[in-house]
This record gives C-alpha cells, sequence and structure tokens, in this order.
C-alpha cells in the first residue's frame, strides 16, 4: 500500500488517498457508532435520537477533522518525500451525564466501547485474512493489512488518557472518588498536552504505538 505513494505517479496517489479516506471513514464510523450504541445501553438516548447508531460515514465524519488534515498531511508528507505523519478526529458522540446513573463509571464504559470495537474489528478482519490469504491476489492482502493496521492504530490510538481521547474518561472511571476531580480537571488542557507529545515526543510516541501495533500484527496475522 505504500507503493501507492509516489510522487512520480500522481494518478497513484490520487486512488491511495480516495482508498485511505474512505477506509478512514468507515473504520471511525464503526468506532462512533459503538460509542452510540453503549450510550443507549446505559440509558442515553441523545447520540440515537441524532442518529449517530449507524455505519453511515457522513453521520461521524467531521469535514475538517476526517477529511481535509488527513489530507493535508498526507500531500506535505508526499511532497517532503519523508515519513507521513497521520493525524485527525472524528465529530464527536454527544451524551449526557444526567442520563446515566454512575455518570462517571458510565462514561468510561461508553468511551471504552469505541477502542473496543476497533479491536473486534481487528480480529474479524485478522480472520477473513487468513482465510483468504492462501488464494488471494497480493494485492488483496495488503490491503487487508493496510485496514488491518489502520483498526489497531485507531484503538490504541484512542487509549492514550490524555483528553480528548477515549483514554481520559476511562482512567477517570477507574480512579477512586478522591482522585476523580482533579483527573478530570486536567481535561482543558488536554489538547495542548496531546499536540505537544505528538510534535515534541514524536519518536516516542511512534516507537510505543508502533510497537503496540507490531506486536498485535503478529499475534492476529504473523
Amino acid at each position: 500500500m505504500a507503493g501507492f505513494f509516489s510522487a512520480d505517479n500522481p494518478l497513484s496517489i490520487f486512488i491511495a488517498i480516495t482508498v485511505f479516506l474512505g477506509t478512514l471513514a468507515a473504520l471511525v464510523s464503526v468506532h462512533e457508532a459503538a460509542h452510540a450504541w453503549m450510550a443507549n445501553r446505559l440509558g442515553d438516548p441523545t447520540a440515537k435520537h441524532q442518529g449517530r447508531i449507524s455505519l453511515n460515514p457522513l453521520v461521524h465524519i467531521d469535514p475538517l477533522g476526517t477529511v481535509v488534515l488527513p489530507l493535508i498531511l498526507i500531500v506535505l508528507g508526499v511532497l517532503s518525500q519523508g515519513p507521513l505523519l497521520l493525524f485527525g478526529w472524528a465529530k464527536p458522540t454527544p451524551f449526557n451525564p444526567w442520563n446515566l446513573k454512575n455518570p462517571t463509571r458510565d462514561a468510561a464504559i461508553i468511551s471504552f466501547a469505541g477502542p473496543v470495537s476497533n479491536f473486534v474489528l481487528a480480529i474479524i478482519i485478522a480472520v477473513i485474512y487468513r482465510i483468504i490469504s492462501p488464494f488471494s491476489e497480493e494485492i488483496i492482502l495488503l490491503y487487508f493489512q493496510f485496514i488491518l493496521t489502520l483498526t489497531l492504530v485507531l484503538g490504541v490510538f484512542n487509549l492514550i488518557p490524555i483528553a480528548p481521547l477515549d483514554g481520559f474518561k476511562v482512567v477517570a472511571g477507574l480512579l477512586p472518588k478522591d482522585l476523580t476531580l482533579e483527573w478530570q480537571r486536567m481535561e482543558r488542557i488536554g489538547p495542548i498536552l496531546l499536540i505537544g507529545l505528538i510534535i515534541f515526543g514524536g519518536s516516542i510516541f511512534q516507537f510505543v504505538v508502533g510497537g503496540l501495533i507490531s506486536l498485535f500484527l503478529s499475534i492476529l496475522i504473523g
């Protein structure tokens, strides 16, 4: 799949970007629909009433975070001939904590549902990959490896305990009550910390996340 990103072949770049953005939109839809479904199960129908329990990408994608920003980063990466730094976000799935029996705990469960959906989907993709690998063309297997890697990246990345990622609320739900408020106060500076991590701690970030992705890939497809 990386072979598509060649500055000498504009058509291949267009195809690769289209495939990437389409695949990303589909995987993000699974992630956000899982949030909405879990919120509804726990008593809050806010996301359901907004049509968010759906695999339709149009109800989940954020034009800037899901399309424009990743597209700009891809183009910059291709033009610079350097490594691709991909970052973005989907439209947040809303929930009303007043509808939840235990707001802190249930918010953690709702947040955790997103990454879990990515890992479940990764297992399904890996099973299909193993079934079709003996008789499929290499390009098909490469695409399955690509979507498997991407869904694992979504799952692992969102578990980082920095707001606004899912991992922040997951940690809040695990902390003792006397520490929860202190932790939640950090939510306001979360985006700054996340951007700082990506910009200034990029090598460490890639080492940790990349190491986990490689481990999962070796377990799932060898």
